[in-house]
């Protein structure tokens, strides 16, 4: 399991080092290119839960802040570990980065909007805020 993560991650960090050595062409269709393109998503959805993340805790009371941030460190955990189980069966290949940063970007968003979520509850309404609806979706 560890040697998963670990890859995953190295993964994620090469399609990182190529984003910054070359950037994002959608017109090119190439794997390389689609890896990078891939990675830039990532990139600015990740940039966009940290500042959905900041604007949460920021506004929380000490108690509050310490629980989001027990939960979003599980999640990152959950969020990794996710990722490389899915991804798995690509390993390997040239697909692979673009693989792994295509989930990270999913999972990502889907965070993003619970954060979202959270941040306009009503104190004391049990109701609002998890992730029992996502998109709309209720879960049966």
């Amino acid at each position: 399991m560890r040697r998963i993560l670990l890859s995953a991650c190295l993964a994620v960090l090469a399609a990182a080092a190529a984003a910054r050595a070359q950037e994002c062409d959608r017109s090119d269709d190439s794997q390389q290119m689609m890896n990078i393109c891939a990675g830039e998503d990532y990139q600015a959805a990740d940039a966009r839960l940290n500042k959905a993340y900041q604007d949460l805790i920021g506004s929380d009371d000490a108690d509050a802040k310490r629980l989001l941030q027990a939960a979003q460190r599980a999640w990152i955990g959950f969020r990794d570990a996710e990722c490389a189980h899915t991804t798995a069966a690509s390993q390997g290949g040239s697909i692979h980065a673009m693989a792994v940063s295509q989930c990270l970007t999913r999972l990502t968003n889907e965070r993003i909007k619970q954060l979202a979520a959270s941040a306009n509850c009503e104190e004391g309404d049990v109701s609002c805020g998890g992730s029992d609806e996502v998109e709309g979706d209720e879960v049966q």
